[in-house]
């Protein structure tokens, strides 16, 4: 679970909410395109959506081609996405130990978000093991994640280290993650790992800005040097059918 927030912080007063839903559209536009690229979004299947907070990822995964499990260490949220229709079934539980849902069981599982709090309580190879072991042959583990080569995420990471954290951004567990990091957790769990930047902009920057930015992800976010340094990364892992 993550760390309560603090909405009283430095960057949260500076930033308008126009600014931020900017920032988010434009996220969940490039998740559709890139995933849709990979994974042919009208076949359907069963995902699992780990962490999954009040957004397990219908954007990507819409009912009724896609049976979507929600999971969340909070059970009562896992069961609000459920009756909210965001979700066909609750599964709650702490990621890496859902030991009672059976392997080969999902064609994805997604972490959108979540692996970057998960990291500030405990190691990422056991979720990357159990990712795994969920999927059937040919299936994909997708994670949504701050990189921490961007300069917002090294700052970000600067601010966590000398206790700043909360004050500046809400929380001290928004860990930005190694995007050669992600990608090895990936490989120890047997996963073949594809790396793109969602986006090099940040939700903070002047929407001019942003817009400007967005053509720098169009243009290098899915080629594999450049894609390291994104500010948001996304991470497809897939299992080998055999």
């Amino acid at each position: 679970m993550s760390e309560e927030y603090e909405p009283d912080n430095l960057l949260d007063r500076r930033s308008s909410p126009r600014t931020l839903q900017l920032h988010y559209d434009w996220l969940f536009e490039r998740e559709r395109r890139l995933v849709g690229r990979r994974l042919d979004l009208d076949a359907g299947g069963d995902v699992l959506s780990v962490g999954c907070g009040w957004h397990p990822g219908r954007h990507l995964f819409p009912a009724p081609a896609w049976r979507l499990t929600a999971n969340d260490l909070d059970a009562a949220r896992a069961e609000w996405v459920v009756q909210d229709g965001r979700a066909d079934a609750a599964a709650p539980g702490a990621a890496g130990e859902l030991h009672d849902l059976p392997d080969a069981s999902f064609d994805v599982v997604l972490y959108r978000l979540v692996l970057h709090h998960i990291v500030f309580q405990g190691p990422l190879d056991p979720v990357f093991a159990e990712a795994a072991r969920l999927l059937r042959p040919g299936g994909t583990a997708i994670a949504v994640e701050p990189g921490l080569w961007h300069p917002v995420g090294a700052g970000l990471a600067l601010a966590n280290r000398v206790g700043l954290g909360t004050r500046i951004h809400g929380t001290p567990d928004d860990v930005p993650l190694s995007p050669r990091g992600l990608a090895r957790h990936a490989r120890r769990a047997g996963l073949q790992p594809e790396l793109h930047a969602l986006t090099y902009s940040w939700r903070r920057l002047p929407p001019r800005l942003q817009r400007a930015l967005h053509g720098a992800d169009r243009a290098v976010g899915s080629i594999p040097p450049a894609a390291r340094f994104g500010h948001t990364l996304l991470l497809l892992a897939h299992k080998p059918r055999a």
